[in-house]
């Protein structure tokens, strides 16, 4: 009788063994169904030159709990490129052609699930660089609310939201902010939330 008791307790054991082991993947798996229902439908899409521009976007990223994706262009940007001061430098001659187009060289990606999307850039000759008409031009932003921002050491954002709508040909676009390179996140975070 002993040793049947023994026999029970240690079936019994084993039982509770095996279910607590057959629910832990449901209780891991349940946050990561949270996890993803839960994620934000928020993208931050940002091209950044020198740096500036990819620091607040990862602020907005980190606040907003968004996806970021950085626009890389195809052919990289030297020091010499962006010399604004060379009428003869690569974005100088992309800056004065409204036509230009610099082919992006990251990975294309789906715009599929996002409502928001942030979208970032440095001011370049008092405009968005071209490379953003080249994004904008490929992708759908219908049903997507996109809200511009750039990076300036003085220029303000002007018209570069409204181009870039124009371009895009759909989506809701809002009005654009400035930063500076020195944003703090505290900045950032005020804007974010005067959004809403």
């Amino acid at each position: 009788m002993k040793k049947l008791r023994m026999i029970l307790a240690l079936l019994l054991a084993l039982s509770l063994a095996a279910c607590a082991k057959s629910e832990n993947p449901k209780s891991d798996a349940q946050p990561a169904q949270e996890n993803a229902s839960a994620q934000a439908d928020v993208l931050v899409a940002y091209f950044s030159a020198t740096g500036s521009t990819k620091e607040v976007a990862k602020k907005i990223a980190a606040i907003t709990d968004a996806d970021i994706y950085e626009i890389v262009p195809a052919q990289a940007y030297s020091s010499e490129d962006l010399d604004y001061n060379d009428d003869d430098s690569r974005t100088s001659i992309e800056m004065n052609d409204p036509e230009a187009r610099p082919k992006i060289g990251s990975e294309a990606i789906s715009l599929e699930g996002y409502s928001t999307l942030y979208l970032g850039f440095p001011i370049w000759w008092g405009g968005a660089p071209r490379i953003l008409s080249t994004f904008v031009e490929s992708y759908d932003f219908d049903g997507i609310t996109v809200v511009p921002f750039c990076t300036s050491g003085g220029s303000g954002i002007g018209q570069s939201g409204d181009d870039l709508a124009r371009q895009a040909g759909n989506g809701v676009w809002q009005a654009g902010q400035r930063f500076g390179a020195d944003a703090s996140e505290a900045e950032v975070q005020e804007w974010i939330e005067g959004l809403q």
